[in-house]
């Protein structure tokens, strides 16, 4: 079963995440910030044979990026739980969100080319995905020589908002990468 992931299922995905992490497909992803982000995920839940409860076998992640794009990210399942289409409902769950909010375009960073493409990705360039290059790529070990392929998969085929012009604040917040640095704007009093 598909399902927003709840408060008590971070334990079982930072265990899948950590699994995944330790064989460089992902990052890692502390507890602090799965309970941060928690409300981006969606888990896959099954309830084996002679289990005394359900146990999370699958995550997977939407982290919307800007008006317009958002990411599926942190894609783990349980190696036991492979190849039964848990990775495929946990993208299509992540994908219809991302549709529902109108999001044009989904991507994710990822090792896994021919799994993406039968979902509808194409590979693109990494340079194409602009406002990501700062977010969770300043603190990967492999952002100077990355290996992951790029791809994209649209949904809509006309933005839902128009973008900031390119010299606003907003802008530039997502262009320049300041995590420590507070800056100060200083209103400006113009004469008419």
């Amino acid at each position: 079963m598909i399902r927003r992931a709840r408060i008590t299922d971070v334990p079982p995905i930072a265990a899948l995440i950590t699994q995944h992490a330790r064989h460089g497909k992902m990052l890692f992803r502390s507890h602090a910030e799965l309970f941060e982000t928690l409300r981006d995920f969606v888990v896959c839940e099954v309830a084996p044979p002679h289990a005394a409860a359900p146990q999370v076998v699958g995550v997977c992640a939407l982290e919307i990026v800007w008006s317009d794009l958002a990411e599926v990210k942190s894609l783990a399942v349980d190696p036991g739980f492979q190849r039964q289409g848990i990775g495929r409902k946990l993208v299509e769950a992540v994908v219809a969100e991302a549709r529902e909010l109108q999001i044009q375009r989904v991507f994710s960073l990822t090792y896994e080319q021919a799994f993406f493409e039968k979902l509808g990705f194409a590979i693109v360039e990494k340079s194409a995905l602009p406002l990501k290059v700062w977010s969770d790529c300043v603190k990967c070990p492999k952002r100077d020589g990355c290996d992951e392929i790029a791809m994209v998969r649209t949904l809509l085929a006309k933005p839902t908002l128009e973008e900031p012009a390119a010299d606003s604040l907003e802008t530039l917040r997502y262009e320049v990468p300041t995590p420590l640095v507070r800056l100060k704007v200083v209103e400006q009093i113009r004469n008419p």
